[in-house]
């Protein structure tokens, strides 16, 4: 099917999903714990406050199958809806479940800095625990220094230790031998000395951890603080699990989600530094529709497959008639067979322009939102 005309594209767009850097800046797409730890594809927040407002209520339960970093289950939260998410990455699990938690926050700033200071004090911990990953991408002393922060967080009670487990990750994303303008997609360590293009001059590789789980720790504390008076005291689950075959803990009134792009991101591959620190289990085999898989025929109808799966199994805890967002960049038109076979009716294709994610990425495209409808009671009615 030929694509839309530019002409045609700017006709359609929904003016209220398309927001300009100037009227919603990096600082709001990344207010409180949206920035919690960096994340490749996640969606704006703005646009699940729209599809919040449209679609469900204060009470109702949204569910989020590809749920990633938790951008829909903090923004149901907050909203006042009772939230569900899935996600085949541990570690988006972990993650998601920070951002929502409800923390006993003078005690978890207590025991990260005690975390903290032990590191400091116990020194660059020794690299036997260390696989050969880790020792090609980080200094000796770099590496020395997480592992010995991560030692001092295994002491910690599990609600604290997932902070802590955060802001280790997010200090070994910063800490790799890598250029600081190629910290989303290095292909190689860098080996000395190198052109900066984001400082515009020449600049060395990162040979510590220490200043970035110090940085760390203070900006989690603060974005949690900043979070919790948002929050609600509605329940939200996270599940690590695969979206085809998930077993929810309640029902859902609707869907609000944005699932992977098919030969976009490798999504265990992007935090592939938390995967080395972190005992999280590596479920990379089950990915849907994986960068490494590319965008073949084959791997179109493979994508195609694995959607429907994901949505008829959601279906069966959805009431006929439940609300189903779905934002996607469906330029290969994928999305009408899916839908069809899914049991899903669609009711409006509304396009919006981005000019750009939650990220630091430069660049603008255009992506669809699908508002469709259960056609019929889910299968099982929920657990």
């Amino acid at each position: 099917m030929p694509g839309r005309t530019q002409e045609a594209l700017y006709a359609d767009i929904d003016l209220e999903l398309s927001w300009s850097e100037e009227s919603l800046p990096q600082a709001l797409r990344t207010k409180h714990v949206h920035a919690l730890h960096p994340y490749l594809g996640k969606f704006v927040p703005q646009l699940v406050e729209v599809f919040l407002g449209r679609l469900f209520r204060p009470g109702d339960c949204v569910f989020d199958p590809f749920c990633g970093s938790g951008t829909t289950l903090v923004e149901a939260n907050a909203y006042g809806c009772e939230a569900v998410g899935c996600d085949i990455s541990a570690f988006n699990c972990l993650l998601a479940r920070v951002k929502t938690a409800r923390h006993a926050l003078p005690a978890l700033e207590l025991a990260l800095r005690s975390a903290l200071e032990q590191a400091r004090r116990d020194g660059p911990a020794p690299l036997d625990g260390a696989g050969d990953w880790a020792r090609r991408w980080y200094a000796p002393e770099a590496l020395g220094e997480l592992l010995a922060f991560r030692a001092a967080a295994a002491g910690l009670e599990p609600p604290f230790r997932d902070v802590a487990w955060v802001v280790l990750s997010r200090a070994a994303r910063s800490a790799r031998l890598t250029t600081h303008f190629d910290l989303d997609f290095p292909k190689e360590p860098a080996a000395g000395p190198y052109w900066c293009y984001k400082h515009k001059r020449t600049c060395r590789p990162v040979g510590e951890a220490s200043k970035f789980l110090r940085r760390y720790t203070d900006d989690t504390i603060r974005r949690l603080r900043e979070f919790a008076p948002l929050q609600t005291d509605r329940e939200t689950f996270v599940v690590h699990d695969d979206a085809r075959s998930v077993d929810l803990p309640c029902a859902a009134t609707g869907i609000l989600t944005s699932p992977p792009y098919p030969g976009l991101i490798d999504y265990h591959e992007q935090h592939r530094y938390a995967y080395e620190l972190l005992p999280l289990r590596d479920r990379r085999p089950d990915e849907i529709g994986p960068a490494a898989l590319g965008r073949s025929r084959s791997a179109q109808s493979t994508y195609v497959e694995a959607m429907v799966a994901a949505f008829r199994r959601a279906s069966r805890f959805l009431p006929r008639g439940a609300p189903v967002v779905i934002v996607v960049n469906d330029s290969h038109e994928l999305y009408p067979e899916i839908l069809e076979r899914s049991g899903l009716e669609l009711e409006e294709r509304l396009t919006r322009h981005v000019n750009r994610r939650t990220g630091r990425r430069a660049g603008e495209f255009f992506e669809d939102v699908l508002v469709c409808r259960s056609r019929a009671f889910g299968a099982a009615g929920g657990p």
